[in-house]
């Protein structure tokens, strides 16, 4: 393995926003939001063809989550992926990495480097990601940094613990929603460690910020909302109440919202709460139905990809536009919804 730093001409500060020139023809962008049943894997597909994938769901269950997500990048078109990002150490993220390998190809894993949580599952799911990715390209992602994708920016917000000293280009401004906020806990989690990306093709803004939790949402929201606004917010944590701090999401102004929740994880109430009253929401989009849940804080079914917990693992697929427009598909239903540019 070879964890390199400033390596494959990864770019090192957002004050050059763009690794490439936007294309001459402008191609959509894709984004395959895949079920791995409350875990995540985000397939991104840029106008240029290079892929990114952000983390690889759970280890085990007869390899289903690496299937899923080796069937969206077939689906896409793709016979391998360029990058792999592992947001963080825990088992819903990278524990599908081994089982991954044994279906595609992959160019370069993306971290935030060593493992920083003191617990035996974490260091064992660790362990066996760097056993896994050992003679593959390793690059260790700072703040400011970002990958070096055609057509397509890619902006390191968060990671191990750190995030960017500045706002971005258009921001920051102060945030009114910092006032009422409750001080949020410490977390020496590797969830606090996330690495959160901001995908901007274009006009469209779309935001990931793993499962970063409350306390260092607030470090980039107040008292001043160093990122800006989105058209597509991907809800933290899978909708857990640990993340999703009012001041940051409702500051955000999400367009669009999808939740990568399981049936039975994910979606809590309270979180679900605040990300659909969030000012100028148009829908929220959940990959689960939440069956812990009520109706009440359920989106209409219409919204959902899998209504049982014992599903097919449908998805749901974003195709956005240079201009912003942008158009979500329930992979169940097939049903379509776009979103007209601003």
């Amino acid at each position: 393995m070879r964890r390199v730093l400033i390596a494959l001409g990864f770019c090192v500060s957002l004050s050059v926003l763009a690794c490439a020139a936007a294309p001459a023809i402008a191609k959509p962008l894709q984004i395959y939001f895949i079920d791995v049943e409350g875990g995540q894997a985000t397939l991104v597909v840029s106008s240029s063809g290079q892929s990114l994938l952000i983390d690889a769901g759970w280890p085990g269950y007869e390899g289903r989550d690496a299937d899923r997500i080796v069937a969206a990048a077939h689906q896409a078109g793709l016979q391998q992926l360029d990058y792999v990002l592992i947001t963080h150490y825990h088992r819903d993220h990278v524990g599908g990495v081994p089982q991954l390998l044994d279906g595609i190809k992959v160019g370069t894993f993306v971290d935030h480097g060593p493992n920083l949580e003191d617990s035996e599952v974490t260091r064992t799911d660790y362990a066996a990601y760097e056993k896994a990715i050992a003679g593959h390209t390793n690059v260790s992602v700072k703040p400011g940094w970002g990958l070096p994708m055609k057509g397509l920016e890619v902006h390191v917000l968060t990671s191990a613990g750190d995030h960017i000293p500045s706002p971005l280009p258009e921001a920051g401004e102060a945030n009114p929603y910092c006032a009422k906020e409750p001080p949020a806990p410490e977390d020496n989690t590797e969830n606090a460690r996330s690495i959160g990306v901001l995908i901007t093709y274009g006009h469209f803004r779309f935001l990931d910020l793993g499962d970063l939790t409350k306390k260092k949402e607030l470090e980039l929201a107040c008292p001043n909302n160093l990122l800006g606004t989105v058209d597509l917010f991907l809800v933290t944590h899978h909708g857990l109440d640990q993340s999703n701090s009012k001041a940051l999401v409702w500051a955000l102004h999400p367009r669009v919202a999808v939740m990568d929740n399981g049936a039975r994880k994910g979606a809590s109430p309270a979180a679900w709460q605040i990300v659909h009253d969030s000012p100028g929401l148009e829908d929220l989009w959940q990959l689960h139905y939440a069956a812990e849940s009520d109706r009440d804080h359920n989106v209409a079914e219409e919204n959902i990809a899998n209504m049982k917990e014992n599903c097919e693992g449908k998805s749901i697929k974003v195709i956005a536009n240079a201009d912003g427009s942008f158009t979500v598909t329930n992979g169940r239903t097939g049903a379509q919804k776009t979103y007209a540019k601003k």
